[in-house]
């Protein structure tokens, strides 16, 4: 199997395994928001998790509510999807074909699809996920179309999950400087970090370290940018003292350099104002650019 970090346009069927809700929503929001771009019509298969990836989508700036409106983003909704793995297999190849058939007819360019599919991982009647995917790239053979298999860990056993992984020729993988499945951190850029999920006590000395091992890299660089960057936008929570090592880094920054705060949530913003961002001379904090999420009409 190659594992790559790359969502290559010549891969058809891949899968990915992530070790943490933020890593799953991470890479679906990515590759979902690729073929968006691209023109092609996308196809989520809600199993639950539908909110939680939209919200993604518009943390990473893309826009849902006209592709929901307009069919070019569609999601399947969770009882639908479960008749779909629970089904018999040469009906589930059979809705797909003719899903990625009439996305061509309609224009688009491309069909990608993916979702959370773990309630097929075992059937009462002996069949499980692994029995899809021979049949999936049969069903892709001479289509413009692409696949993401999502699989997660802890919704079902780990030898299934290896059985199926070894189906696949091609594994997405997310690389991140840290990932304790409450926080993620990863590097987006020179010099450029964003977070996601929570900030507590648990991992408060992580944000400090990386902060300080950010600047110290700046500042020992000949070409480096005056600004030191951290994406918030998928930062649901940070606690009192997550905010006060944000503000004292700033703080400590000299007058060459600032930190600024991006895609700031509005619970967190208000946070980092008790703490005293406002006054941070080296602290730059910008607000998350609204909700933006469709309502319930955007599941089909």
């Amino acid at each position: 199997m190659r594992t790559t970090t790359v969502d290559g346009g010549s891969v058809a069927h891949a899968c990915a395994v992530p070790a943490s809700d933020e890593q799953l929503w991470e890479m679906t929001a990515a590759f979902l928001a690729a073929g968006l771009t691209a023109g092609e019509q996308v196809v989520y298969f809600d199993d639950g998790t539908a909110d939680a990836v939209l919200e993604r989508l518009v943390d990473d700036r893309v826009q849902v509510r006209r592709p929901l409106a307009d069919g070019q983003l569609v999601v399947v909704d969770g009882a639908e999807t479960r008749r779909v793995v629970r089904g018999p297999v040469r009906e589930a190849a059979l809705m797909l074909a003719t899903r990625i058939d009439r996305a061509v007819a309609d224009g688009y360019p491309g069909f990608r699809v993916t979702g959370q599919w773990s309630s097929g991982l075992t059937r009462g009647d002996g069949l499980h996920l692994t029995d899809y995917d021979p049949v999936l790239d049969r069903v892709l053979a001479g289509r413009p179309a692409r696949v993401l298999c999502l699989y997660d860990r802890r919704r079902g056993p780990d030898e299934a999950i290896e059985q199926l992984r070894a189906l696949h020729r091609v594994e997405l993988d997310a690389p991140t400087l840290y990932d304790d499945n409450l926080l993620r951190v990863t590097r987006i850029g020179p010099f450029h970090l964003r977070l996601a999920g929570e900030v507590d006590h648990s991992n408060r000395p992580v944000l400090h370290r990386l902060v300080a091992t950010t600047l110290d890299e700046a500042l020992r660089s000949h070409d480096a940018p005056a600004v030191l960057e951290i994406d918030l936008s998928s930062l649901r929570f940070l606690d009192v003292a997550g905010a006060v090592t944000l503000v004292h880094a700033a703080e400590g920054f000299p007058e060459s350099h600032r930190l600024a705060l991006t895609g700031v949530r509005p619970g967190v913003l208000r946070v980092l104002d008790r703490c005293g961002a406002p006054f941070a001379v080296q602290l730059e904090v910008t607000a998350h650019p609204g909700p933006g999420l469709p309502g319930p009409s955007g599941v089909r």
